[in-house]
């Protein structure tokens, strides 16, 4: 989710939103903390890690998830188990994998076993106007409709005044 709100969205909060400028400056940053491969952000790898949110985005909408494109994705990638690592780590791409196919891997793999257990009805997106981050439900009861406080205060704001406008 995170490289789909943050490479494949143009709207959050009710805000427009662009792709960073320096999206390889910006992703490094943002995976400097996560597994897997590390190390520089290459331009070429901003611009291939936007298309893999992009490919990503649908599985978030209304609806059953587009399950063909994810599969297509996952063999694209090379998605396979692995453990690497000292202690060892489980991941879902080649050991030899560069950094896109390792995070498109593993992204198409978690997102594949969450479809798979009957939950990709809990991927969503915000259904805030002029909000285009995707979230996944926790909740109970699988409510959720908003991907955070913000976007829940406004549309209930929005709400109240055109009822009181009707």
């Amino acid at each position: 989710m995170l490289l789909v709100n943050t490479l494949a969205v143009d709207r959050a909060h009710g805000r427009p939103v662009s792709p960073p400028a320096d999206g390889a400056d910006r992703l490094s940053h943002l995976l400097a903390a996560l597994p897997p491969p590390a190390g520089p952000v290459t331009a070429d790898d901003a611009d291939r890690l936007a298309e893999v949110a992009a490919e990503l985005r649908p599985l978030f909408a209304d609806g059953p998830p587009p399950v063909t494109g994810l599969n297509e994705s996952l063999v694209r990638h090379g998605a396979v188990p692995t453990l690497y690592g000292d202690p060892p780590k489980l991941g879902f791409h080649r050991p030899e994998a560069g950094l896109v196919d390792a995070w498109a891997a593993d992204a198409g793999t978690a997102l594949a076993m969450v479809i798979g257990v009957g939950q990709g009805t809990r991927l969503r997106s915000c259904q805030a106007d002029g909000c285009d981050l995707v979230f996944f439900d926790v909740t109970r009861n699988a409510s959720r409709r908003f991907c955070g406080l913000s976007c829940q205060n406004r549309a209930k704001a929005s709400a109240y005044r055109a009822r009181r406008r009707g």
